[in-house]
């Protein structure tokens, strides 16, 4: 094995999966580009939701450069990893947490939620979608679908796949890992944040596009180094600061 041959293996794998994912999700992609889309035309906002490591999904549509500004990551620490992982993924299965977390950020039903859970099956992500249905929002699942056939639902025989008025398989394996690296089958290589990312950046800019169509442009931050960034960004900011506790 050459020094690199580890490297493209993954790199190729991946470009294969997320080839998948254009050829057989752009469907559903649309009907949640659409979705976003409506949301911000009626006001509402755009919250993202995962736990573990898919917390940082709902990071990567926060506060960015070229990212929509009504955006609004829903973070918990105790599902996160950075202040105990073990203990994270313990709560992440834990039943009657997902409720109080929502209500800490005030949704309304003209609002949308994307839940990211690869595995789909873990309480507090399916909980979440119950929660967020209750109040009328429209909710989105991207996860795995393979894998999710593989584990028996914790709430109630639910998959976060059956709750989710719109769902987009991110085209992963059982286990995430893709790439063989010893004989007894164990693997390295996750996909699902790469892939999770791409499907919803692809959301994002679809929804901006449309949104622009209109005479203003659509609200979304541009790089603080470029010109004229500072004020263009503090207006959308206030603007929804008062609905984003993480501004």
């Amino acid at each position: 094995m050459s020094k690199t041959e580890g490297a493209l293996q993954y790199m190729k794998a991946v470009q294969e999966k997320l080839q998948h994912v254009v050829e057989t999700q752009i469907n559903a992609i649309n009907h949640a580009a659409t979705t976003v889309e409506n949301s911000i035309r009626n006001d509402g906002m755009i919250y993202l939701f995962g736990t573990g490591h898919s917390h940082m999904l709902a990071e990567e549509g926060h506060y960015r450069a070229g990212g929509l500004v009504p955006v609004c990551p829903i973070l918990a620490t105790s599902l996160m990893l950075h202040e105990g992982a073990v203990a994270s993924s313990a709560f992440e299965r834990t039943m009657g947490i997902a409720t109080a977390v929502l209500q800490r950020y005030n949704p309304k039903s003209t609002d949308t939620i994307i839940i990211f859970s690869n595995s789909g099956v873990n309480a507090v992500p399916v909980e979440m979608a119950l929660a967020a249905k209750s109040i009328g929002m429209t909710v989105m699942s991207i996860v795995s679908l393979d894998y999710a056939q593989t584990i028996t639902p914790i709430v109630d025989g639910k998959r976060l796949a059956d709750v989710a008025d719109i769902v987009i398989d991110n085209c992963g394996i059982p286990g995430d890992a893709l790439i063989d690296v010893y004989p007894n089958g164990l693997k390295a290589g996750p996909l699902s944040t790469i892939a999770c990312a791409f499907i919803l950046n692809a959301i994002l800019v679809e929804a901006s596009i449309r949104l622009g169509s209109d005479e203003s442009p659509p609200p979304v931050y541009i790089s603080s180094n470029i010109p004229g960034a500072t004020k263009h960004n503090q207006e959308l900011i206030e603007k929804y600061r008062s609905r984003n506790p993480h501004l």
